[in-house]
């Protein structure tokens, strides 16, 4: 008999239930890049819709304004301000862009924590592919507005407003499916490595708008939404909720099963537990790692939480009753003002390369992209660090501690030249964007299966509505505070989120000393 070819043998080294995992991870680490991408090209047009002008070339530019539309009537709409799209052209220029994007992000806080809850009763795939498809049509929406010429401000705010109504649906529906096909075994690595589509969404999202904003940045905004769109359509036609659906055996059942993905192992933590049971969770694998809500026996009677058991329960989890897990409040409060601090770099970076290198908009959008290169490089280190350690408020807070000063050196490096600026851009990125990653994907999926949900896989979808829906006011918050400082200096943006990283970490020093306290007594009951 002839030996297999190697391809082939590297097919069929893997079972069908790893396959579908492996499908699963994929798709939704493509459909929420898309999500991202969606959102950045608003932070790479800014340098287009306001240009800085030189006073002393008014009179000169207003007379060759009539002349330039003349010679040039198809190369951009005839009213078309020198120093910008109107009503951007103005000295308040900074007011308004912060507007949109307080227009966006208040509307995606506000609809947040709708969307978990709403998340829960409907399907997943087409609640998810209806907010993909409704997504593409609002952002396509800001960029028409270049081409029908529209300059009303209140155009670009309700299409942003809109916009972040309907993505808030990605988030807790993306979440809560990997949630179903991952187990606990080793999540923060692998959802450290998934999270990263936050940063390739952002890469991505700034390459496209780059390459259409000096030419025809209406294209900045259509081309994403029509991304968007498409990857709806996918979501549509592939998205498998839970492995109950496709018959794999990684499903939950009546007794434990463990199986194999790659090199690592993950167990399914059954609903019940008896005494059998509870000797398993010594299991690093068995065990939740936030160790102040399991190992360290600080833990809530089932029905003070779940109203409803199982995958299908007849009623799911109430607001409150989320807000009571253990870890809840706290990590939903780090991540407002860690998120605070991602979303202000997100939105206002590539206007503040512009003014501190004097890039072009093409430039500086892309130079920003290494901001999202170290992001991704952070949250697999978050993942990898709090695996090991067991200590997610731990790996946090080590986190936070060094962003800070980190930012400072930002604020002061980055204006001694462009080698400074790209170092200082990757190292932050990480420390920024690492704890962000850690809270809103390996903590959410932790405390959405919380032991005392007892097996509600549907309450993830709630919980992490929550930590998603506070940190989202960071989000809003952060731009807008940008906007209303940065006229006064940049250094006190800087400022500002080295507070905010400060604020972070003092919220997460309660779950930080159980954690380290849990460590202690675990050490001295070994030693006896």
């Amino acid at each position: 008999m002839a030996q297999l070819p190697p391809g082939i043998r590297f097919i069929t080294s893997f079972s069908r239930d790893q396959w579908y995992r492996a499908f699963i991870f994929s798709l939704t680490f493509l459909l929420y890049a898309s999500f991202h991408l969606s959102r950045k090209p608003i932070s790479i047009v800014k340098g287009e819709l306001h240009k800085h002008c030189a006073a002393s070339h008014e009179v000169e530019l207003d007379s060759y304004k009539e002349y330039a539309a003349q010679i040039q009537p198809l190369k951009k709409p005839f009213n078309t301000s020198q120093c910008g799209w109107e009503p951007f052209d103005k000295s308040n220029y900074k007011q308004l862009l912060g507007a949109l994007d307080y227009s966006f992000l208040c509307a995606y806080a506000v609809g947040m924590y709708l969307s978990g809850l709403i998340g829960e009763r409907l399907p997943i795939r087409y609640y998810l592919t209806g907010g993909m498809l409704a997504s593409g049509l609002f952002t396509a929406m800001f960029g028409l507005g270049y081409f029908y010429n529209v300059h009303n401000l209140w155009f670009y705010i309700m299409a942003q407003i809109a916009n972040g109504l309907v993505q808030t649906t990605g988030w807790p529906s993306v979440v809560t499916c990997i949630g179903n096909w991952f187990g606990k075994g080793r999540r923060g690595l692998i959802m450290g490595i998934w999270n990263s589509h936050t940063s390739v969404g952002n890469i991505l999202g700034s390459l496209i708008a780059a390459y259409w904003v000096s030419t025809c940045w209406g294209l900045s905004f259509v081309v994403p939404g029509v991304i968007v769109a498409v990857m709806g359509i996918v979501c549509f036609l592939f998205l498998i909720e839970h492995p109950k659906d496709v018959s794999c055996s990684c499903t939950p059942s009546s007794s434990s099963k463990t199986f194999l993905n790659g090199t690592s192992r993950y167990r399914i933590q059954m609903p019940t537990l008896n005494a059998k049971e509870n000797g398993k969770l010594q299991d690093p694998e068995m065990q939740h790692l936030l160790t102040d809500s399991e190992n360290c026996s600080v833990s809530l009677n089932s029905s003070t939480v779940v109203s409803g058991e199982g995958r299908h329960g007849t009623s799911a989890i109430s607001f409150l009753g989320a807000l009571r897990i253990p870890g809840v409040v706290e990590f939903s409060l780090c991540l407002l003002f860690a998120k605070l601090v991602s979303y202000t770099f997100l939105f206002w970076l590539p206007l503040y390369i512009t003014s501190v290198e004097h890039l072009d908009a093409k430039r500086a959008g892309d130079l920003s992209t290494l901001f999202d290169v170290g992001g991704i490089f952070g949250g697999i280190l978050a993942g990898l660090i709090s695996d090991r350690l067991e200590k997610r408020a731990s790996t946090c807070g080590m986190m936070l501690l060094l962003a800070a000063p980190t930012l400072y050196m930002f604020s002061t490096v980055s204006k001694m030249g462009l080698e400074a600026t790209v170092v200082m851009l990757l190292i932050s990125g990480a420390l920024v964007n690492g704890p962000y990653a850690l809270i809103t994907t390996a903590v959410s999926a932790d405390l959405g299966t919380h032991k005392s949900l007892k097996g509600n896989a549907r309450a993830l979808s709630t919980v992490t509505a929550i930590i998603d829906g506070t940190g989202s006011v960071g989000a809003a918050l952060g731009p807008l505070l940008a906007g209303l400082i940065s006229p006064s200096g940049w250094n006190n943006v800087f400022y500002m989120l080295m507070v905010a990283d400060a604020c972070a970490l003092l919220l997460l020093l309660r779950l930080i000393q159980k954690e380290l306290q849990c460590d202690a007594d675990h050490t001295l009951f070994k030693e006896h």
